[in-house]
Parts: structure tokens; C-alpha cells; sequence
């Protein structure tokens, strides 16, 4: 009964953390900041602009802790499956992360996550991550991926920014599961462009 009380004491207090830490990050109505950046897109690295990404509609920006993990793993994947969807909307979709643009390569063309259809962009220092006033967790010795490979960087907290092409953040989503992530921004895409319609 002792254990019972501490496990679900702790889930209250990892929840409320959570919800706490996004409602640190930059909100409605404020303007994105920019940034370009190493990006990888079905294994193949590349130069990725945020300003000139909206210049061809809305674009979902979604930062997660680390590719090849469970719940990061998942939100790929449903983003991946979805992808024809945001697109039909007017939007594009990138993660971002501090993993090295290597890791990204593999896990954005692996076909059970990124497969070949949504971009991964590497913010490897947390500069990106900070910009949009997102908590940094350090890297922790010993830590394993789902691959069983060492995870040497710091996770940025899961949080996904709707931005329009003015350049706004329209809306902010965090402090929900990986799946509601994904099925609240792609609601939130199509609602824009119901409005546009």
C-alpha cells in the first residue's frame, strides 16, 4: 500500500513537472524563432531553413528528447503515418532533437519511425531548444537507446510549436502523450486551414 502511495505520488509529481516545464515554452501569439540547421530526410542530410520552410505554408515544429527511444519512437511513426494529412492541410512537419545529424540519418529513413517521410533536424548544442525557452535534460552515463546504443546528448523536453507563415507561433502542444502530440497538432493544422478555405 506504502509503495502503491509513492508510485502514484511520483506519477502526480512527473506530471505536474511536465505540464509546468511547457508552460515555460514560448506561447500563442509570440514569433518563432528562426533557425537553420543540419536536417536529415530518408537518410540523406541536408540544410534545413525555418524561414524559408514557411514560405510554403504552416509548419509544425516539433522537438522531441531522443531518436530510438520509446516514446519518441512512437510520435515519429504517428507523425510518419499522418504525413499525407498535415500535408493536405498546407503544412510540413520537422523534429528536432539534440541527436548527431548520424543518428538522424538512420532515423529518418528507418521505416518503422521516420520512414522516409517526415524531416529530422539536429540541434546537437540545445541552441534551438532554448531559443524556444524549452528545459534541457544532460545527457546521463550509461543510458541506451532501443538499439542498445549509447545515448551521449541531452534531451529537450516534447513539445510541438504550430507556426504560420507570418512567422507565429499559433499554438503550442505539450504535456500530452506522443500520439495525442501528434493527433492535437494535425487538429490544429486542419483547423488553420479550414479558416484559409
Amino acid at each position: 500500500m506504502k509503495s502503491l502511495f509513492y508510485k502514484t505520488a511520483t506519477s502526480t509529481l512527473v506530471g505536474l513537472a511536465i505540464a509546468s516545464s511547457a508552460i515555460a515554452a514560448l506561447k500563442e501569439g509570440q514569433t518563432a524563432p528562426d533557425f537553420t540547421t543540419k536536417a536529415s530526410f530518408a537518410g540523406k542530410a541536408f540544410s534545413y531553413s525555418l524561414k524559408e520552410q514557411l514560405k510554403k505554408g504552416t509548419v509544425v515544429v516539433y522537438f522531441y528528447p531522443s531518436a530510438y527511444t520509446n516514446g519518441c519512437n512512437i510520435q515519429a511513426h504517428s507523425f510518419a503515418e499522418s504525413a499525407e494529412k498535415f500535408k493536405a492541410a498546407g503544412a510540413s512537419i520537422v523534429g528536432v532533437s539534440l541527436d548527431s545529424i548520424e543518428r538522424l540519418n538512420d532515423f529518418s529513413a528507418d521505416p518503422d519511425f521516420c520512414a522516409g517521410k517526415i524531416s529530422v533536424a539536429s540541434d546537437a548544442d540545445g541552441k534551438i531548444a532554448k531559443s524556444y525557452e524549452l528545459t534541457i535534460r544532460e545527457a546521463q552515463a550509461g543510458r541506451k537507446d532501443s538499439r542498445g546504443k549509447d545515448l551521449d546528448h541531452g534531451f529537450a523536453e516534447r513539445t510541438t510549436f504550430i507556426i504560420t507563415p507570418d512567422g507565429k507561433i499559433n499554438a503550442t502542444v505539450g504535456g500530452v502523450s506522443p500520439f495525442e502530440n501528434v493527433e492535437k497538432s494535425l487538429a490544429i493544422v486542419q483547423k488553420i486551414a479550414a479558416k484559409k478555405s
